[in-house]
């Protein structure tokens, strides 16, 4: 069973985090935790210093943290982005698009169930942060920006 699951070169990030309340009134610490409802925009200008974001998904139909992570990767946050609570083994792929590179989900996941969820599909069919090539633009590539 897997209990942790990172995608990051090198060791995952140990130190605890904080609220983003807490965050924005210190200068010493590096991780941070959002929770559903908070504003993700509150970190842009501290992306600098942030080692580790977390992500709070209090029940696996929320999907505020995937905006979360979509806003910090493309502001240019390069730490680590970890999903934290109610994260299911379905959503992985999902949220690895958006950016997150972590997973600490609150129930340990089935190792190849994972491994079958993460190499199901060769293609995708939407832009995301991850990078991948539509599938749509490897078949028209003159329209890969529109």
């Amino acid at each position: 069973m897997v209990e942790f699951l990172s995608f990051r070169n090198g060791e995952a990030t140990q130190e605890p985090a904080v609220t983003v309340e807490a965050f924005t009134g210190q200068t010493n610490s590096t991780a941070v935790r959002i929770e559903a409802g908070e504003d993700a925009r509150e970190l842009l200008p501290h992306l600098d210093r942030l080692s580790l974001v977390e992500v709070n998904f209090p029940a696996y139909g929320d999907g505020r943290g995937y905006s979360a992570a979509r806003i910090l990767r493309e502001s240019g946050y390069q730490g680590e982005l970890r999903a934290v609570g109610d994260v299911l083994v379905d959503q992985i792929v999902a949220l690895r698009r958006c950016g997150f590179d972590s997973f600490h989900p609150a129930k340990p996941l089935d190792d190849a169930a994972v491994d079958r969820a993460l190499n199901r599909y060769a293609d995708v069919y939407q832009k995301a942060i991850d990078g991948r090539t539509p599938v749509w633009a490897k078949r028209h590539p003159e329209t890969t920006n529109g």
